[in-house]
């Protein structure tokens, strides 16, 4: 077939599997999306890996249907022996029995079968068989154990061919249904296994056309084999169906294994099928990936939103000096020595620059304590609206199913981080000594000034801090007492030293960097809630590929389908 020979097939199988891995590595939220997710990935990995690499792998002839349907008889009457376990507890078959030459197992197990674990496969190696094709027993598809169904679900993503035994009493139950579903969505060549049907004619020929209008029903269009076995036809020998009662399909197997064009021709049909049937599932998995990206989105949005309002309102507090005790300033206000400085004002600023260095006492100056109790102040106020914010986050993801699980399981996401206020004093450390650096590489006009007060960098650098939280032009009428007054004497002081444009530059930048540092914090602590979400670019290119594989996918396939079978239906009955 010319959609097997395309050159780029085999890329863009390894394409698509990438694409499976890295949707189920960033971890769908729904069970659905998880279902589809997985289904994706075991069709691609199980047959269309091993179909567009080599059509000489060995063919998987998968017996399927519900508990005790008969497929463990139907196993063994096709290998002529004892193979498959028979019986009618519930589940019977729990592991997948396979039948093969030994060379073909080997190359099962590293392609078709990989994905299964070696505890779940039974496999029977026969030298005697020739290479080529291998017959499957899987677990029954309505199985009590989930890790059975599984099972049964991945074999069907990576058969060539599926042989559905069912009986005259079983084959409407909904269950198998679902899974001839999936069988008939990807295409895979099927011939039905109608056990134990009832010997008068009347009533098969009723079963069996009510069988072919369920099968048309379900989307099964054309031609539709099905073997019809009457109830008692067994074997005690094999612990199998009667040969004769299988003989259709025993030929047909036996046809399979003689002929290598047979078997490329059933190999071409079941990986244009596939191709044919995978569009729609890759379509849906790409709609859940887009889904997720909103719903991640917006998380992300909330998490942004409550840090930016919590951080506004501690900037708000910043910008006004609402975390600053009375004390800190108070000291400041004693070491600039109010009273003198309000004379000499009143004398003019000559006056001023003449007297500053009989006022000031570098050596009292209250650097330690006006800093320390600043930074503790500070880191207090960040740290309460840091927690805030953290815990208004937490409440909103906690009503969320992909990161439900782990607010709850982490109370620190409900409060600051345990270490904020030891990083945000190291923040407040190096703010400081970041203005105090800017005094000196651009304060050189008045360094002669400073050194003649004899104030020192350190005082004036908790002058510039200072004022960068309390300015007279941002004190409100309400604002009077301490502040007010420090505010005062602090934008006169520096402004006689550094001349006013200067002081506003040196207050701007400082403010900036502060403002820097508040940002970085808020980001630290909301980053931890970010690291619970697939990162938004690797969400937004997902996307993106999984648009791009459904054209690629469309483009290589073309408008072909490939049906079950050409026009028309027939039922093969046993021979009497």
């Amino acid at each position: 077939m010319t959609t097997v020979d395309r050159p780029d097939l085999r890329v863009l199988v390894e394409r698509l599997d990438a694409l499976a891995g890295a949707w189920l590595e960033l971890g769908p939220t729904s069970t659905a999306a998880g279902e589809r997710a997985v289904q994706l990935r075991d069709h691609v990995r199980g047959h269309l890996r091993v179909r567009a690499a080599s059509l000489d792998a060995p063919i998987l002839v998968l017996l399927l249907g519900p508990t005790g349907a008969g497929k463990s008889s139907l196993f063994n009457a096709i290998a002529g022996r004892s193979a498959s376990r028979t019986g009618v507890l519930r589940p019977t078959t729990r592991t997948a029995v396979v039948l093969a030459p030994p060379e073909d197992l080997a190359a099962l197990r590293a392609g078709s079968l990989a994905g299964v674990g070696p505890d779940r496969i039974d496999a029977i190696a026969d030298g005697a068989l020739p290479s080529g094709l291998a017959l499957v027993d899987a677990p029954d598809v309505d199985s009590v154990e989930h890790a059975n169904r599984e099972l049964a679900d991945r074999l069907v993503e990576a058969a060539d061919l599926c042989l559905f035994v069912t009986t005259a009493t079983r084959y409407a139950d909904r269950v198998p249904w679902a899974v001839l579903e999936r069988a008939r969505a990807r295409g895979l060549p099927l011939v039905v296994v109608m056990n134990r049907l009832p010997v008068d004619e009347e009533d098969r020929r009723v079963v069996l056309e009510d069988v072919r209008r369920l099968f048309e029903h379900t989307g099964f269009a054309g031609e539709l084999e099905i073997v019809a076995v009457e109830e008692g036809a067994l074997d005690p020998a094999t612990d199998g169906l009667d040969a004769r009662a299988v003989e259709p399909i025993r030929v047909r197997i036996d046809a399979l294994r003689a002929d290598a064009a047979a078997r490329r021709r059933l190999a071409a049909e079941a990986l244009a099928g596939s191709l044919a049937g995978i569009g729609p599932l890759v379509a849906r998995v790409g709609d859940d990936v887009a889904h997720e990206e909103i719903e991640v989105g917006a998380l992300r949005r909330i998490a942004t939103t409550t840090f930016e309002r919590d951080l506004g309102e501690l900037r708000e507090d910043v910008r006004h000096g609402r975390f600053l005790r009375d004390e800190a300033l108070r000291h400041w206000q004693r070491y600039v020595g109010a009273d003198d400085i309000t004379r000499l004002f009143s004398r003019g600023i000559g006056a001023l620059r003449g007297a500053l260095a009989a006022i000031f006492r570098p050596t009292a100056a209250p650097v330690a304590e006006v800093r320390d109790a600043t930074a503790d102040d500070l880191t207090a106020a960040a740290h309460r609206h840091a927690a805030e914010a953290a815990r208004r986050t937490a409440a909103a993801w906690a009503d969320e199913p992909r990161v439900a699980p782990a607010v709850v399981d982490r109370p620190e996401l409900w409060d600051a981080s345990p270490d904020f206020d030891a990083r945000m004093r190291d923040r407040m450390a190096s703010w400081v000594g970041s203005i105090q650096a800017d005094i000196v590489a651009n304060g050189e006009n008045k360094r002669l000034l400073a050194r003649g007060a004899s104030i020192g960098v350190n005082a004036l650098g908790i002058g510039v801090m200072l004022a960068t939280f309390i300015q007279t032009a941002g004190l409100t009428g309400t604002e009077v007492g301490v502040a007010a007054a420090t505010a005062f004497l602090n934008q006169k002081l520096l402004g006689a030293l550094f001349g006013e444009a200067a002081m506003v530059e040196l207050i701007d930048r400082a403010r900036a960097r502060l403002d820097e540092s508040l940002v970085e914090a808020f980001d630290e602590e909301r980053n931890r809630f970010e690291e619970l979400l697939p990162p938004a670019d690797a969400m937004a290119s997902l996307v993106a590929d999984y648009r791009a594989m459904g054209e690629d996918l469309a483009a290589a396939i073309g408008p072909a389908t490939v049906p079950v079978a050409s026009a028309g239906q027939r039922t093969v009955r046993s021979p009497a």
